[in-house]
């Protein structure tokens, strides 16, 4: 990409935050010298001091200071303190917030606490800088807001803002690009709460971890390509195509992997399979379904490693664990099942009676 101006300030809010950061050491490596980086701790953040040092050692001058970007009038008076000397060149939107959950329990301060670090603290940027001449503009997006992601309702409708406002800045004559990120393997402060549970949830909808290298290059071309919006995303060809085979593959990612249509009988296929089998064996072979899709939502390599007697709510299943096990089995059996269906029946045992009882109506 071309060089940022060595003169002028790079402001990267979420500074202080693991991609923030990453991204400060790679912008100083490359030339930047005046380095303003924001987050809502500032220098007490962990790691700030050790950070300043770095940066200092690859010759740029980085300011660490406390700001709530979503606050306008914070982030008026930071702007302001920037000198003449060394004016505002480059806005690297880092910051975010993850608080994931079910439609039904994603209240107003659930919305607020995601949305303000993405949406309010976005559109205060463009307002306070869109008099600027600014060389880059650059929002971390997520394809969550592309292709969905389970639980991140709030989290997609921000991150669909920065995707709509870099297409707003353009028409505007302003620079900007979105980045829709996938995945990082590094740990930041939104993914390092993720348990195996939502890793394998990730690695099951195709989405594969971009290391530090991979995505300091895509972040590299994404500046060099004049669009508004661009994913940035690994994506795992055979876990898509397990998805497509399922019939839970989202449309968008239809067109790129080859998978058998999916036909109109499917959606008897439960009450076939107990069809031809002897009735003493018909218990075993739905318990089997059931382990074998809860193993999955688990992470667990094996069935084997399910107890069918012991409460899901035990084995570590939480609201998006139950979602996605009854679309696994609704897509697996044909049936429509209910959403409340694992905590009706809150174990494998449970659950495999209940569907027994809906193809056989006993």
């Amino acid at each position: 990409p071309p060089p940022l101006d060595p003169n002028a300030t790079v402001l990267v809010t979420g500074g202080t935050g693991a991609l923030g950061a990453l991204v400060a050491r790679h912008l100083a490596s490359q030339g930047a010298k005046h380095l303003l980086l924001t987050s809502r701790r500032g220098a007490k953040a962990e790691g700030a001091k050790e950070l300043k040092a770095e940066l200092k050692a690859l010759g740029a001058k980085a300011t660490i200071t406390a700001c709530d970007a979503s606050e306008r009038d914070q982030l008026a008076d930071l702007l302001n303190s920037i000198t003449k000397a060394h004016p505002l060149g480059a806005v690297i939107h880092t910051a975010g917030v993850l608080d994931d959950g079910v439609i039904e329990s994603l209240d107003d301060e659930r919305l607020d606490r995601v949305l303000a670090p993405k949406l309010d603290a976005a559109w205060h940027l463009h307002e306070l800088t869109k008099g600027l001449d600014l060389q880059a503009f650059v929002l971390f997006s997520s394809v969550a807001a592309t292709w969905g992601g389970p639980g991140q309702a709030n989290y997609a409708a921000a991150n669909a803002f920065l995707d709509s406002l870099a297409r707003h800045r353009r028409a505007q004559g302003l620079a900007a690009h979105s980045i829709a990120w996938g995945l990082w393997q590094k740990a930041s402060g939104m993914t390092g709460e993720l348990g195996e549970a939502d890793l394998a949830r990730m690695a099951r909808l195709g989405i594969a971890p971009l290391s530090d290298q991979q995505g300091l290059e895509l972040f590299d071309q994404a500046r060099t390509i004049d669009e508004p919006f661009l994913v940035a995303a690994r994506l795992d060809t055979p876990a898509l195509r397990a998805q497509a085979r399922s019939g839970m593959l989202p449309a968008l990612l239809r067109g790129l992997v080859r998978a058998p249509a999916r036909r109109s009988q499917d959606t008897g296929q439960l009450a076939r399979q107990l069809a031809e089998l002897p009735e003493a064996e018909r218990e075993q072979a739905v318990l089997a379904l059931v382990r074998t899709h809860v193993a999955a939502v688990l992470g667990h390599a094996s069935p084997e490693q399910v107890d069918p007697k012991r409460a899901f709510k035990e084995l570590g299943f939480d609201s998006l664990g139950a979602v996605e096990l009854r679309n696994r089995l609704s897509q697996a059996t044909g049936l429509r099942l209910p959403s409340t269906l694992v905590f009706d029946y809150p174990s494998s045992v449970e659950v495999a009676g209940y569907l027994r009882e809906q193809v056989e109506g006993k």
